[in-house]
């Protein structure tokens, strides 16, 4: 997962003109899955920057369950985010973490 600070939650207009941009694809999965990278690409901000292009590369960088985490905690208002897991979870071992086979060291 890319590195951000911030998840932005956006406006209600927004997510209505990202939902109206997918409601086009055919395919269920695809257009929630395209959907939802689209809402992930706007509010994963670096420094008040988007650390994601698009949707597209939100789905090469991110799991299933990363997206579902990170759109929870959005529609819970967003926020900051800790820079690191072991901020997050004082008991995070990274170590054991890339020995388990994690993405991360």
């Amino acid at each position: 997962m890319k590195d951000f600070s911030q998840l932005r939650p956006l406006t209600a207009g927004r997510l209505l003109e990202i939902w109206r941009s997918c409601r086009d694809i055919q395919d269920p999965l695809e257009r929630v899955l395209r959907c939802n990278g689209r809402i992930l690409a706007d509010c994963c901000l670096q420094e008040g920057t988007p650390v994601y292009r698009d949707e597209l590369d939100v789905l090469a960088d991110l799991t299933g369950r990363e997206m579902e985490r990170l759109l929870r905690r959005l529609a819970e208002g967003g926020g900051e985010i800790p820079s690191s897991q072991a901020e997050a979870n004082p008991a995070f071992d990274p170590a054991r973490f890339a020995a388990l086979g994690g993405r991360r060291e």
